[in-house]
């Protein structure tokens, strides 16, 4: 049984101004989404800028969220980096706070082989029994996952279960679902795919957009998986303009001032994340205007 099917949301991090976690806001976060139609918290991923987290902060952080879902959706908690030891102490971490799954980055900057992918990942697994979701996001790491790679690990590591697909390449996805025969729980990577990726197969998405349009994202999929792909379709090309104004800038930095726009006092960025620039801020407002959610 697949973690979670429909949105996941790639939650950020709220910070205090002098920049430590705002675990408070965090809860109150939390809330909103199991409360507006998010299926699953994702915590500790690009999005919750987990690349300037200690790693007592990342696991604490994982901890607080397992915590403040009390059950209600699935957590997958980010415990992915370049290290291998290091990701198998965070992954035996987040799995002791009874998290529901993993989701694992291909390891960044060293940038690995195919077979180095596939022993990385293979170590992982062997140390833990939670399900592990690999991500493929070559554009920020620099590695890709070659279709044959990832249907290797599937059909041969019992708990490697699902990738979160942001490569862009919709051959390349299919190409994993032909090698798979579709025995792979597949989750959009990028939120202007979402339904591309659904029509392969694809149990949904891990989000940025859901963090802003919760009951939205969620929609693109459920009624995708209703099987009203019309309806499905339709949403998913009205959120394309907000969704290019969401990555107007780098992930996470217009996501944040989205929802500080919204109110929803999430906190300033860590560097070397810096504040959005005004002509790009004001093209976000409008989007979200637009859209109908500012």
């Amino acid at each position: 049984m697949a973690i979670f099917t429909g949105s996941g949301v790639a939650i950020v991090t709220p910070f205090h101004a002098d920049g430590s976690i705002n675990y408070n806001k965090l809860e109150e976060m939390i809330d909103f989404h199991c409360n507006n139609g998010t299926d699953s918290i994702v915590i500790c991923g690009t999005t919750g800028e987990s690349a300037t987290m200690t790693e007592a902060e990342h696991v604490e952080c994982i901890k607080k969220a397992v915590e403040f879902t009390k059950g209600r959706i699935p957590v997958v908690a980010g415990t992915g980096s370049n290290c291998t030891q290091t990701a198998i102490e965070l992954s035996k971490e987040a799995e002791a706070a009874g998290v529901d799954g993993l989701l694992i980055v291909t390891p960044y900057y060293n940038k690995c082989t195919q077979q180095g992918l596939a022993q990385h990942y293979t170590a992982v697994a062997k140390e833990v029994k939670t399900p592990i979701i690999m991500y493929s996001v070559a554009s920020r790491t620099g590695v890709n996952i070659a279709p044959e790679t990832v249907a290797s690990l599937v059909k041969n590591v019992d708990n490697i279960v699902g990738v979160k697909e942001a490569s862009g390449n919709i051959g390349q996805v299919a190409k994993i679902m032909n090698l798979t025969d579709g025995k792979i729980d597949l989750y959009s990577g990028n939120d202007d795919q979402i339904v591309p990726l659904m029509s392969l197969g694809g149990l949904g998405v891990i989000s940025v957009l859901a963090n802003v349009a919760p009951q939205e994202t969620h929609d693109i999929c459920a009624k995708y998986l209703a099987g009203d792909v019309k309806e499905s379709a339709k949403l998913q090309l009205k959120a394309i303009p907000l969704i290019d104004a969401l990555f107007s800038e780098v992930n996470p930095i217009p996501v944040k001032k989205a929802l500080n726009l919204m109110g929803m006092e999430v906190g300033p960025l860590r560097m070397p994340l810096t504040e959005m620039t005004d002509a790009n801020a004001e093209k976000l407002a409008k989007a979200m205007r637009d859209f109908g959610i500012l």
